[in-house]
């Protein structure tokens, strides 16, 4: 953190520097100073706030990578395993307060990258929550975003989905080969994060 706050310090003196070096130097105009004042503290404050996002978005870049460096980059995304079991809704606001989402495979490849994945980085884990649901209308699975999913990977063997309204979460099987199956929400499962890489 202290490294952070080094840097964050660090940019904001190069800037200020690189700000003040590159102005040109003052005339005298015919303009009351409370004029003058005002316009060179607009421009400072557009200064700093374009150096505030600057050090925002850099903030979020690094934490992104140590999300990455923790769990797995697949394509434009990252994974990360959580081992601690939580209900469906907790296990997603935790997600979201991590600056992600619970995992959505979007293809049989995305698929089978998280199972690897989830059996690697919890071994003798069985299950863990994915970011699709039918909440909100029973059949129309969605996901964190509300958004349609059209790619599916139930166990048909097992005749998912089961179709009951008590069972409105979806969770990912590692013992079946990284097949689907709906449960209920506040069953106690471990879950997979996602980070979309900017």
């Amino acid at each position: 953190m202290a490294r952070l706050d080094f840097s964050v310090f660090l940019v904001l003196c190069l800037s200020l520097l690189h700000f003040c070096s590159s102005r040109p130097p003052h005339t005298r105009k015919a303009v009351s100073p409370r004029q003058s004042g005002a316009a060179e503290g607009d421009d400072v404050r557009t200064q700093i706030e374009r150096l505030w996002q600057e050090v925002n978005s850099l903030k979020e870049m690094q934490a992104l990578q140590t999300v990455c460096l923790r769990g797995i980059k697949v394509h434009r995304k990252c994974y990360l395993a959580i081992e601690e079991p939580k209900h469906y809704h907790e296990a997603n606001e935790d997600c979201i307060a991590q600056g992600g989402t619970l995992a959505t495979p979007r293809d049989l490849m995305e698929n089978n990258e998280l199972r690897d994945y989830a059996g690697r980085s919890a071994p003798g884990s069985k299950d863990f929550w994915i970011g699709v649901a039918d909440i909100v209308k029973e059949g129309q699975y969605v996901d964190v975003n509300s958004l349609p999913v059209s790619y599916f990977n139930w166990d048909r063997s097992k005749k998912q989905p089961t179709g009951t309204k008590r069972e409105s979460c979806v969770v990912l099987s590692v013992v079946a080969q990284g097949k689907w199956y709906d449960e209920v929400c506040r069953s106690l499962k471990k879950y997979i994060c996602e980070y979309i890489i900017p």
